[in-house]
């Protein structure tokens, strides 16, 4: 299983409506990951290439990575985030609404199953040290081959596009505690991208999205979206009675996993005053 802690906003989205949404990386709480996973891929690549003695490439190499970051919210990704921890408290903390939302648990195997083209499920890594990454030798080749900055710059912009999709992956090794993988879509990968953006409007910002169509997704598989979800848990410090959000899933055609409801066993408490 991977666990998707959120709250009941969310939930209602994904049993109501089947759409699972993939929100920007930029806007979660570890987005300067992004920015750590270039930095430290230039930088690798740039002192491999002074052990060369290439002074001039060095500097191109520099000014290429600063124009590329100059453009990190065309590159930005959108996931959804899971887990494989299940009823964790740092998860309830984090993601589900301070442990007063919900986790809900979905088969790995189904979801790796729907992915494909821009959509892929990824496991995230935790790493400081970007020297022994495949892409700094696939980079460190690229530039010793590049003939003339800027014009033969091809292989180096999909070497890039490469590396904007797996930053998304990549976090500061204090996070390895959450075990965590992402379904994500790459929007700049625009000629195998089959849905579009949507924009969520709240009172004080207007956020962009792209949902994915669990139903549409289910089918190819020929499953229903019962089959995708193996549990729902109630947060610690949830109020939600289990009997209504029974009444809930019958109501949404979804009753054959009324029973799969359970209780958080975390032992959160609330903050004295």
């Amino acid at each position: 299983m991977l666990y998707h802690y959120t709250d009941f906003i969310a939930l209602d989205g994904i049993i109501r409506c089947a759409e699972l949404r993939l929100n920007n990386i930029l806007n979660m709480n570890d987005a300067a990951e992004m920015r750590l996973f270039i930095n430290g891929i230039c930088r690798a690549v740039t002192e491999k290439l002074a052990k060369d003695g290439e002074a001039e490439k060095i500097r191109l190499t520099e000014d290429f990575f600063q124009k590329e970051m100059a453009k990190e919210f065309q590159y930005s990704a959108y996931a959804a985030c899971f887990s494989k921890y299940r009823d964790d408290a740092a998860q309830w903390e984090r993601y589900g609404h301070s442990g007063k939302g919900v986790c809900i648990a979905m088969h790995a195997d189904m979801i790796q199953q729907m992915t494909g083209g821009a959509v892929t499920l990824q496991e995230v890594y935790y790493q400081n040290d970007m020297h022994d990454h495949h892409l700094v030798d696939e980079f460190y080749h690229a530039i010793k081959e590049t003939a003339s900055f800027p014009d033969d710059l091809a292989k180096l912009q999909s070497l890039m596009n490469d590396a904007w999709i797996q930053s998304a992956a990549f976090k500061h090794p204090s996070f390895a505690s959450e075990k965590e993988s992402r379904l994500m879509v790459s929007p700049f990968i625009l000629n195998e991208l089959a849905i579009g953006p949507r924009y969520h409007v709240a009172a004080g910002r207007i956020k962009k999205y792209y949902p994915l169509d669990l139903n549409r997704m289910c089918d190819k598989l020929n499953l229903h979206l019962s089959d995708l979800i193996g549990e729902i848990i109630i947060g610690p410090m949830s109020s939600q009675s289990v009997p209504i959000l029974q009444d809930y899933l019958v109501d949404h055609g979804l009753g054959v996993i009324k029973d799969k409801i359970s209780l958080s066993e975390c032992p959160l408490r609330k903050p004295t005053s």
